[in-house]
């Protein structure tokens, strides 16, 4: 077993690579500014397109300093359970259903659930 073992470094804690002669990319920082008094730095390539709204570290929306607020999208309002079914059948289809499934309950062939 020894001789299977690696000797000389620690596998993963060190890398032999450097950063001399590597020609980072130009960059500059971006300031944001949270509504509760945070102020968020990020550093973004020159060609980078930067957002206008950050999440800030609070959960809140920290606006990109010296810009102005986008506008919101109109988003789709939320479909619920019966918006859904009212997609598959009709108001009337489903009295009809409900009708008959209370005269099986009312004759006792049907069980009640807890």
């Amino acid at each position: 077993m020894a001789d299977r073992s690696l000797r000389g470094m620690s596998i993963g804690s060190k890398s032999m690579e450097s950063d001399e002669g590597v020609d980072f990319a130009p960059r500059f920082q971006a300031y944001y500014d949270c509504p509760n008094g945070h102020t968020i730095i990020l550093p973004f390539a020159t060609d980078a397109e930067v957002p206008a709204l950050w999440e800030c570290r609070c959960g809140a929306e920290a606006l990109l300093r010296d810009a102005e607020r986008p506008e919101a999208k109109p988003g789709k309002p939320q479909r619920t359970h019966w918006d859904m079914l009212l997609e598959r059948r009709t108001v009337k289809e489903l009295e009809e259903l409900l009708d008959e499934r209370l005269e099986l309950l009312r004759a006792g062939k049907l069980r009640r659930s807890a």
